[in-house]
């Protein structure tokens, strides 16, 4: 039996909570997961067990949210982040890293958190999860994917202004992510041959380099390089032509050469379910593709949908790994 999913609260100042009480609600006979964070967050009447680990979540999943109790020092008011509570925010992700790593849990999803209340309440020194789950992994590349039933997308880069992109864009930066992208599709998808695209960086692929030089120069030359028998990749295609249909339908991932390349095709396909994977960790990771909506906390509105796919699809990768 698969062991159940670890979900650490993120910031409880948010929609965390109430989306986790609702995800329980949808999945509990078919998606068994723990709540890793204070029972007191969740909206009340929400059922609750107390555990002390994943094995127990497994049956008490069907009749009650399970939850992994964590301190948290300061009181806590939807809508306002409460930097004293960063600490145990950090100890909650901490925590699902250590029962994922351990095989106690089979995937960790997480809360969203909120970087500000993390930095001025403990020094976060990362600029979101993706970088903090990496160096909990020791590892030194991992790749944020967005996925969704309709498109798998892998920006090559993410955070950096649009200006930076050039600069930060290099051969080896787009032959790891490809490297990855792969190895998270055959791995944790079940792609046996997975198929890449992938986009130009300038408008229609730079037309012949009429548009910019990036594509002649680099892109299409280390893409026709790429020999490896478990995957093929195509491109540089232009990025307005490769998100219809018909173009989805020719590849199982797609990877953009920067943020809203990537993340504006599937948000206009699915904006509600998609779900986002950091690829290129040693364990599962997924996570709503949505951030901790304080205007919304606290007032039973929020919709769990996104959270809801990001636990399934954990349940998915780790049935398939």
């Amino acid at each position: 039996m698969t062991p159940p999913i670890a979900l650490s609260c993120g910031d409880p100042a948010g929609i965390g909570p109430e989306i986790a009480a609702k995800a329980w609600s949808n999945l509990r006979d078919s998606c068994p997961f723990l709540y890793i964070g204070d029972a007191s967050h969740l909206p009340q009447g929400t059922p609750v067990a107390h555990v002390t680990s994943p094995a127990q979540a497994q049956e008490i999943c069907a009749t009650a949210l399970p939850v992994l109790q964590m301190g948290f020092p300061a009181p806590n008011v939807p809508g306002q982040p409460e930097p004293a509570n960063a600490p145990s925010v950090i100890a909650s992700i901490e925590r699902g890293v250590s029962l994922v790593q351990s095989g106690a849990a089979s995937a960790l999803c997480t809360a969203p958190i909120h970087k500000k209340a993390l930095i001025d309440g403990a020094g976060f020194a990362y600029p979101g999860h993706t970088e903090f789950l990496a160096a909990l992994a020791g590892r030194d590349r991992v790749v944020m994917m967005l996925a969704s039933d309709q498109l798998r997308v892998v920006p090559a880069t993410i955070h950096i202004a649009l200006s930076d992109v050039p600069a930060a864009l290099t051969p080896e930066l787009l032959r790891e992510t490809i490297t990855i992208t792969a190895d998270g599709l055959r791995q944790q998808f079940g792609v046996t041959t997975p198929r890449i695209a992938v986009a130009g960086l300038n408008p229609h692929a730079g037309e012949g380099g009429k548009m910019g030089q990036e594509e002649l120069d680099w892109i299409a030359p280390l893409i026709a390089a790429i020999s490896d028998d478990t995957y093929t990749v195509t491109g540089p295609h232009p990025a307005d032509t490769m998100f219809h249909a018909a173009a989805r339908a020719r590849y199982d991932a797609a990877i953009a050469m920067y943020h809203d390349q990537a993340l504006i095709p599937i948000k206009t396909l699915d904006f509600d379910r998609g779900v986002n994977v950091t690829l290129g960790l040693p364990f599962i990771r997924t996570s709503p593709d949505h951030g901790t909506a304080l205007d919304i906390a606290g007032k039973g509105i929020a919709t769990p949908t996104s959270l809801i796919e990001a636990l399934k699809l954990a349940q998915k990768m780790a049935q398939s790994s």
